[in-house]
């Protein structure tokens, strides 16, 4: 069974926010702990934004359960009044992430009975203390780095398979591959946008993310390889440029990673493109379709690799803005 670092975080705050609220001689002590817990957030963002939320939420409460139980009473009834009012208002002020942790206060103050300055100036330290742990204790935050590296290599992987998939078919015009890859490439891809977007919300003040900008051209491509898939079936039966062709996809399967081969493969594809042009003019209707998906083809291969020398460029770009900035730094 494998404990999560939320799990951890949350096993390590808890104690430490009632031992300091019992150094403080604060009553309700557990109260802090439950603070403490309702605040470990996934992400540093988050964290302060559900700290604040939270925060706010906790003072309305004091505010509204001191005129509801002062101005009326103390008992049941007054509270789900009290909570029928309440919750509309948090939601109104776009506060509602506060809502547990607030009731947590308003039953303190219900079931003590009586408010006075003591007991409020107790409850705000309870708030401060919970609130405060958790937000400190989320200021970590485990680099994702190692998750982001091993999806961009499971996605590599299932790149090559398809590609190579592709090269097979165009060479022996027939298709015994299940195409499983396609359906794992999208689940790859949308764990990858949940990992990038847990990262950013972890960096408050970097604009710019390679690995968003990495599998954002990543999914570009991979609608590109969809729309190649029903193209390859209607290219002509083993004649030079399919097998041309054939091969190239192959090599592509096998340079399927972080670097930049783009280039090279462009280079190759106008020579393609050259041999394409000598081909002589279709003459019946379904050579013409077949040249038509050919032209189709070759642009969306074009298409990809200019995705990929793009990103490159970009990439560079960053690292070298990122050194500059480190060398001032130093």
């Amino acid at each position: 069974m494998k404990i999560g670092y939320r799990t951890i975080k949350t096993a390590i705050a808890t104690p430490i926010a009632i031992s300091i609220a019992q150094i403080f001689g604060v009553t309700n002590v557990a109260s802090a702990g439950i603070l403490t817990i309702l605040c470990i957030q996934p992400s540093r963002k988050k964290s302060a934004e559900s700290a604040w939320h939270r925060f706010l939420a906790c003072i309305l409460a004091i505010v509204f359960s001191v005129v509801f139980f002062e101005l009326f009473s103390y008992s049941p009834i007054v509270l789900g009044l009290l909570l029928a009012v309440f919750i509309p208002t948090t939601v109104l002020l776009k506060i509602e992430k506060g809502i547990m942790t607030s009731t947590v206060i308003t039953l303190n103050l219900y079931g003590f009975g009586n408010i006075n300055f003591d007991f409020l100036f107790d409850q705000f330290l309870l708030i401060i203390i919970g609130i405060g742990t958790g937000l400190l204790v989320n200021l970590y935050m485990p680099s994702l780095d190692k998750q982001l590296k091993a999806k961009q290599k499971q996605l590599e992987d299932n790149f090559q398979i398809i590609l190579y998939e592709i090269a097979l078919y165009i060479r022996e015009q027939h298709m015994d591959w299940d195409g499983k890859e396609i359906t794992k490439v999208e689940e790859i891809l949308e764990e990858a946008d949940e990992l990038v977007e847990r990262d950013r919300e972890n960096h408050l003040l970097r604009d710019e993310h390679s690995f968003e900008d990495y599998f954002i051209m990543r999914r570009k491509q991979f609608d590109l390889l969809q729309q190649m898939l029903p193209l390859v079936t209607r290219l002509p039966n083993r004649d030079d440029v399919s097998e041309r062709i054939a091969a190239f996809f192959e090599r592509l399967s096998e340079a399927v990673h972080p670097g930049n081969t783009a280039v090279l493969f462009l280079d190759e594809l106008k020579d393609i493109r050259t041999e394409f042009k000598r081909e002589e003019l279709p003459t019946t209707q379904d050579e013409f379709e077949t040249r038509a998906s050919l032209f189709q083809l070759l642009y969306d291969i074009e298409e990809y690799l200019m995705l990929k020398s793009k990103f490159k460029k970009t990439d560079v770009k960053m690292k070298q803005k990122k050194q500059k900035k480190t060398g001032k730094a130093n």
